[in-house]
């Protein structure tokens, strides 16, 4: 054999082996779609380098060390979203990876640079800005950038308003001009058809009341205004067009919609946006949808950051796919969420950071083992992670999982019930989270054998009252919604809407099977409540400076009595006497012959309550609670608590009950090669009034 030879069958040899390890197609925003996607000739989009991985599949199939997709650091900018579907699986081996390149970030932006700023000078508009605007307001032409999709605020309705165009400057969401700029404004009067004011708790079909701030006379005549408010309800906010302003009367009247009464109550709170005579301070824009123009007020030299408004809708679609990552990849300045995920399998998102988003981060719709490991997500227009999957009535788990990401300043456009996690259908976990600043709820969960554990939040629920922290999402929780692990967290700073009061772990309306064990509550209003259900056990918590430990009701026995209509039916339909619920939940065989509304089979034992109240039990409850070996007013020899230290000393009266450590040190976010970012920051911040 010739050394010519030699050499050519080495080559082929290294090559048959760098298949067998992986390839990589390079993609930079400098890159060329007509090119190979090598090192020295990468493509331009994710999209062509998607399109190689087909065609390779069609020619004879991936490498067996699976294919990279690398995006050189950069910003590349979105025309439309990047659609995955079944044919673009990878398998166990091989996998298919999309991620930037180590050490540089891939800056996936679905939205538009926007460019051409000019200064106001159309007399009309000028006349319609404030005062203090004039001058300070910039312009530009949508349209002439070819934004054809100038949807704002989407539609009327409760916790769903599905927000439209955005713009960015900066990196940071900016207002959409509103009034007042912090806060709210108040109901003085509720009032009826003939302008009378109706007392107490107050509704009408008319949707008019009094507001007695002066400045609402110069809404007369402006058209799209919208009315943001907690209209009856602390918790439930709405967005509702403004019908008209009557200066005279200091009256505002809800915009009707065919076959919709509102209800209203004296003293609850509102604020008006995209109204251009409220385009008052540095970093409130406004979009007049007609003429494509975009008015803003920068907060700071136009050339000294970047504006963008997003324009694509849920920039990345998967359709049935599986075992796929996205590692390290920034994605931003979109409508809708990041990453919609239906169907498939093994589907993982590593590393990522999401932000400046309308909508939530990651969505998760069925299929099976989907995870969402190290991101960083933040100024999401609602929630984090949804993770929905998993069969009911087969009890399938979905096993989705979200572990070690840092969720926080989450819900800005929609406050109420955007989670930053949610756990929904069955066989999911959520562990290791750090969740921080969000309004409402940090994790909401429902459906069966879902587990909370090694989660630390903090800095929740100060939008609203009657919410949890953690939190069974509503509606019709039953007794069939069982078997739910919420271990080991660390839950704290959480005091609700102005101090009134919310809960750390938060039950509600009959739900039942929770076990709520080894938690460390601190400084929570109230840490867990029960709310009516059975076979909950609230066992080996620590409860320190809580407002109370905990409170147990008998709902089920008075007020909600309705549920048990629903949860009877549901049971039948679940056919709960048969495998296999009949052996993964015994304790439901006779459940409905056993006073199915009243809460039976709640155990509250070996927990610690120091420097903060002991627990509340309405008296029909009473008798259906187990109370056994809790150490209360009793010193329970804290390590340093003053510092954080939350560790009991070895001569702690609360091992003599059975007490079990908690291990601190292992709760929360942990260093990994899958984080975003290394170290996480975060602090625990006085919360004005929203």
């Amino acid at each position: 054999m010739t050394n010519r030879t030699l050499i050519l069958a080495a080559g082929v040899l290294l090559a048959v082996c760098h298949l067998a390890r992986a390839a990589t197609l390079q993609v930079s925003t400098h890159g060329n779609d007509q090119h190979p996607g090598t090192e020295e000739r990468p493509f331009a989009t994710l999209e062509r380098a998607r399109d190689e991985i087909r065609r390779l599949k069609t020619g004879g199939g991936l490498p067996a060390g699976g294919i990279t997709v690398e995006l050189r650091g950069g910003v590349y900018e979105l025309a439309r979203p990047v659609e995955l579907v079944e044919q673009d699986s990878g398998t166990a081996a091989p996998p298919i990876v999309y991620r930037s390149r180590r050490g540089e970030v891939a800056r996936m932006v679905a939205g538009r640079a926007v460019t051409g700023w000019q200064p106001v000078t159309d007399p009309a508009i000028l006349k319609r800005l404030d005062p203090a605007a004039r001058g300070k307001v910039q312009q530009a032409s949508l349209k002439a950038l070819g934004v054809g999709d100038l949807q704002g605020i989407g539609k009327a309705g409760t916790y769903q308003s599905d927000p439209g165009l955005e713009l960015f400057f900066q990196d940071q969401p900016m207002t959409l001009a509103r009034y007042p700029n912090q806060g709210y404004l108040r109901i003085a009067e509720v009032l009826d058809a003939q302008g009378i004011v109706k007392s107490g708790q107050a509704q009408t079909a008319e949707g008019r009341f009094v507001c007695e701030d002066p400045r609402t006379a110069r809404w007369t005549g402006e058209e799209g205004i919208w009315l943001h408010g907690f209209w009856v309800w602390d918790w439930a906010d709405q967005r509702i067009p403004l019908g008209a302003a009557d200066p005279t009367a200091h009256t505002l009247s809800l915009a009707r919609q065919p076959g919709h009464a509102y209800e209203i109550r004296k003293g609850q709170w509102f604020y008006a946006e995209n109204a251009l005579p409220e385009l008052d301070s540095p970093g409130e824009w406004y979009l007049d949808c007609g003429s494509g123009l975009l008015y803003f007020w920068p907060p700071a030299p136009l050339a000294a950051g970047q504006a963008i408004v997003s324009t694509v809708r849920d920039p990345f679609q998967l359709n049935n796919v599986s075992h796929v990552t996205f590692q390290g990849l920034l994605v931003e300045a979109g409508r809708g969420s990041a990453l919609v995920i239906k169907g498939g399998a093994n589907v993982r998102v590593v590393g990522c950071t999401f932000r400046n988003l309308g909508n939530w981060a990651v969505k998760v719709y069925g299929g099976a083992r989907h995870g969402v490991v190290g991101c960083d997500i933040y100024q999401t227009g609602q929630g984090g992670i949804h993770l929905e999957g998993g069969d009911r009535p087969s009890l399938t788990p979905a096993g989705h999982y979200a572990d070690n990401n840092h969720i926080h300043h989450t819900a800005r456009w929609d406050p109420v019930y955007q989670q930053g996690i949610t756990a929904f259908g069955v066989g999911n976990r959520v562990t290791h989270n750090l969740i921080d600043h969000v309004p409402h709820v940090a994790i909401g969960f429902t459906g069966n054998d879902q587990v909370i554990e090694y989660n630390e939040i903090h800095s929740a629920v100060f939008q609203s009252n009657d919410a949890g922290a953690i939190y069974t999402s509503p509606p019709d929780e039953t007794w069939s919604m069982r078997g739910h692990r919420i271990r080991f967290n660390y839950l704290h700073h959480i005091q609700g809407f102005r101090g009134k009061g919310c809960l750390g772990v938060y039950l509600d309306d009959c739900f039942s099977s929770a076990d709520i064990s080894c938690n460390l509550f601190y400084e929570v209003a109230t840490a867990i409540l029960i709310g009516g259900g059975r076979d909950n056990t609230m066992t080996n918590n620590l409860f320190l400076n809580c407002g109370r430990a905990f409170s147990i009701d008998a709902r089920g026995l008075g007020w909600a009595k309705g549920v048990g209509d629903f949860a009877t039916k549901e049971l039948m339909a679940l056919n709960y006497k048969q495998p296999p619920w009949s052996v993964r939940y015994p304790e439901l065989l006779n459940l409905l012959e056993d006073e199915p509304l009243a809460p039976k089979g709640n155990v509250v034992a070996r927990n610690i309550c120091w420097g903060g109240k002991w627990g509340t039990t309405e008296a029909k409850a009473v008798p259906c609670v187990t109370f056994k070996d809790n150490l209360l007013e009793t010193d329970p020899r804290l390590k340093d608590a003053a510092r954080g230290n939350f560790q009991l000393l070895d001569d702690s009266p609360a091992f003599k009950l059975g007490f079990q450590r908690i291990p601190f040190d292992q709760i929360g976010v942990y260093p990994s090669e899958d984080r975003a970012s290394w170290p996480v920051v975060h602090s625990v911040e006085p919360r004005p009034e929203p």
